[in-house]
């Protein structure tokens, strides 16, 4: 995600570190860096140049703090812009009074349809009851997929085959949402591949029936500032409440989410991040801005590990860990565990200095490998890797389509990690015969 804008301006930033002090000549080459990285990254022109000058407006009338280098003050200053950008806080979705009605609104091929399905099962891990509505009566297969959708997110959908008329089946929708005890409607409405005015009047026509609480225009990320574009034309015709930004994952210029709150004034809500129906997460801008500048997006990751990870069996993982009983069969379960997180690359990009990764010999390829291997062994073989001789890793090799060297690599570092972890503890310990020393709790 922004890997291209990410590069650019970690180089910028870089060339600030041997300064002495900041002053207008040397911040004003560095915001000429910052600027051309923005462009390039297909941000508004209008926009780039506003924040630019926003940018160096604060630098210059701020003294460099002692306990900050130059560049980092710089980089200081530059997030509390990109927040601000960005639209400096998220604005998660309140859902009030029943039915509560969202319209999804966009161009084709924005995602508007599996955007739909992703919404409907957040609202369900809420605790609400969705229906969704299929509005999209043109294009081929529409209905059918609204459905694949709605099963995945545990959502059923309505629908009414052969009608052509959006608020005949926005009426009866409501009127089946109250049947059925469902207090949340969310329309997937059609879309066209250019905004034209048959659009907007059945748009318009299908707000002035369902009385939508949300309008939320679902923009592909990798359509650049067009997509801002987009959205200021539908949010002057039906009033947008918010935007969805789908296929964030694939999109390493960030144009799009730079410039669409600064051109519509209107919030991003939700990111699509990839095609699982899982994929769908809250637009932080805060937690944004800090991964565009590489330092990561720490809570994300957390809030990812908490969704994934079982607490009763985390709570058993850490008694094997205390008593060093760590096994490769609790490696596996926790590869399995890290799977459920997402695509490893994703959450690569939330760690500090995620930039200096790039190049990392680490992808999903390396995690089946390493999963082979294990699942080849026997469940002693898993408890006792000790007892793994040369005989043994050749038929392990054989078992899971790799090498004796790769098997041996995967137990030395299995090895160089138990290790690890029993130091871990035997520190705790030690500390704690100090009555409790401060930093006790990093170790929990």
């Amino acid at each position: 995600m922004f890997e291209s804008l990410t590069t650019r301006l970690h180089d910028v930033f870089r060339n600030l570190r041997g300064v002495g002090k900041l002053t207008e000549a040397n911040i004003a080459a560095a915001l000429r860096e910052v600027r051309l990285a923005l462009v390039e990254a297909d941000v508004n022109y209008d926009v780039a140049a506003a924040f630019v000058a926003a940018v160096e407006k604060k630098a210059l009338g701020r003294e460099v703090l002692r306990s900050l280098s130059p560049g980092q003050q710089v980089i200081k200053v530059v997030h509390e812009e990109l927040v601000a950008l960005l639209g400096g806080a998220a604005a998660p979705l309140v859902v009030t009074g029943s039915p509560f009605v969202i319209l999804l609104a966009g161009l084709n091929g924005s995602g508007k349809t599996t955007t739909a399905g992703k919404l409907a099962r957040r609202l369900v891990s809420m605790g609400r009851q969705p229906l969704l509505v299929a509005c999209d009566v043109y294009r081929p297969a529409a209905r059918e997929q609204l459905h694949t959708v709605g099963a995945q997110a545990g959502a059923p959908v309505f629908s009414l085959p052969g009608e052509t008329e959006v608020t005949r089946i926005a009426a009866q929708a409501r009127e089946f949402a109250r049947a059925q005890g469902r207090n949340v409607l969310i329309l997937d409405s059609a879309g066209r591949f250019q905004v034209d005015e048959e659009l907007m009047d059945e748009l318009a026509r299908l707000k002035a029936e369902a009385q939508p609480q949300e309008i939320l225009f679902v923009a592909d990320a990798a359509t650049g500032q067009e997509a801002a574009h987009v959205a200021k034309a539908f949010d002057a015709r039906i009033g947008l409440s918010g935007t969805i930004l789908t296929k964030l994952d694939g999109d390493a210029r960030g144009g799009a989410a730079l410039s669409i709150h600064a051109v519509t004034k209107k919030p991003i809500k939700f990111t699509g991040l990839g095609e699982k129906i899982e994929d769908f997460d809250v637009f932080h801008p805060d937690r944004m801005a800090s991964r565009i500048l590489g330092m990561g997006d720490v809570l994300t990751l957390v809030e990812k590990a908490q969704q994934s990870v079982d607490a009763e069996k985390a709570a058993q993982l850490e008694k094997k860990i205390r008593a060093k009983n760590f096994t490769l069969q609790d490696f596996l379960d926790q590869l399995a565990a890290v799977k459920k997180m997402g695509p490893l690359e994703n959450l690569l990009e939330m760690l500090p200095g995620a930039a200096n990764l790039k190049n990392l010999a680490v992808g999903e390829k390396q995690l089946v490998r390493t999963q082979a291997i294990i699942q080849s062994m026997t469940a002693r073989e898993r408890a006792h890797p000790e007892i793994l001789n040369g005989k043994r890793r050749l038929r392990i090799a054989k078992g899971s389509g790799t090498t004796v060297t790769e098997v041996n690599d995967l137990l030395k570092r299995f090895g160089m990690m138990r290790k690890m972890m029993q130091n871990m503890g035997a520190m705790e310990r030690m500390i704690g015969r100090f009555g409790g020393m401060p930093g006790r709790g990093a170790f929990r």
